[in-house]
């Protein structure tokens, strides 16, 4: 009788599991208002980026011949030249980029000093917890506008490259505060975890915990929270150099060219115009990708 071989199964596989932010992700991209914002953000953010290096006409060049010229393709001045004949192209994507590092660059002052405030005050507890706090309420209780104008009337610098950074700090000093109470309420909720008590049990320092634990585990409303803060301090930027106290010439702003374009809008509308709409995409943008990703990373759409 012949032996009758039979082929052994192969192994079962083993099931990959997704990560949460790999679960984040899949959800973003499900979001058609969020994936096409992603899209815009990333184009303007090269166009900021590469846009004055590569345009024709740099932003600061005079033209006296071509003062005040309405949108044409003569000379490549698709969007105008503004009163004093400097080309609108090379303004609004210089004014872009600058907008964009004032929003990012505030941003990251306001999340370092948030994250790590909150993150602290809500590790330790007790007294400590309540001092730190109340100085955040007391701060909140001064109302932003009037502390960035002092900062920026009380500290001013020759340089306008000093002043922009003076900007930098001055919003992000502020903005920091509803960022430390987010990170605070997400450190007491984790600050019992397994996870906290096993590295207490291995011996690891309070300052250790917290910023290889504890932050870590908070980045969900932090990445949410920067994204949405970006347009926030945008906006505010632009109010400060509506009123003349945010970038100085020879740099400029969308808020410093709407500011501009206001003044001449009956006599150059599209000075006014065409940096209006480049602020109302990149805020729109930067709006809709906030809230795909706050979406996103919302643990109850799991």
């Amino acid at each position: 009788m012949s032996d009758v071989m039979f082929d052994e199964p192969p192994p079962p596989r083993a099931i990959k599991g997704r990560s949460l932010w790999e679960d984040a992700r899949r959800r973003l991209m499900r979001n058609p208002a969020a994936v096409a914002s992603l899209y815009v953000v990333a184009i303007l953010v090269l166009l900021a980026a590469f846009g004055p290096l590569l345009w024709v006409h740099p932003y600061d060049t005079i033209f006296e011949d071509r003062v005040g010229i309405a949108p044409t393709f003569e000379n490549m001045h698709l969007f105008g030249t503004d009163t004093e004949g400097r080309d609108m192209v090379a303004r609004i994507l210089f004014g872009l980029r600058i907008s964009l590092l004032v929003g990012l660059a505030a941003t990251a002052v306001a999340l370092t000093i948030g994250v790590t405030w909150g993150a602290i005050a809500g590790f330790i507890g007790g007294a400590v917890d309540d001092v730190m706090m109340r100085f955040v309420d007391v701060l909140y209780s001064i109302p932003f506008v009037f502390f960035v104008i002092v900062l920026m009337t009380v500290v001013q610098f020759d340089s306008p490259l000093l002043n922009l950074v003076l900007i930098f700090c001055a919003i992000g000093a502020v903005e920091w505060l509803t960022m430390a109470r987010i990170v605070r309420g997400q450190t007491i909720a984790l600050r019992k975890k397994e996870f906290v008590e096993a590295a207490r049990a291995a011996g690891a320092k309070p300052l250790e915990i917290v910023f290889r634990h504890i932050v870590p585990n908070v980045l969900g409303p932090v990445v949410v929270f920067a994204t949405l803060n970006i347009p926030v301090i945008i906006l505010a930027e632009s109010f400060l150099s509506f009123i003349g106290l945010g970038v100085q010439e020879p740099l400029t702003s969308l808020g410093r060219l709407i500011s501009d374009g206001a003044r001449q809008m009956l006599n150059a509308p599209w000075m006014l115009i065409t940096p209006a709409i480049t602020m109302l995409i990149t805020l729109l943008a930067l709006n809709f990708l906030g809230d795909g990703l706050r979406d996103a990373l919302d643990p109850k759409e799991r």
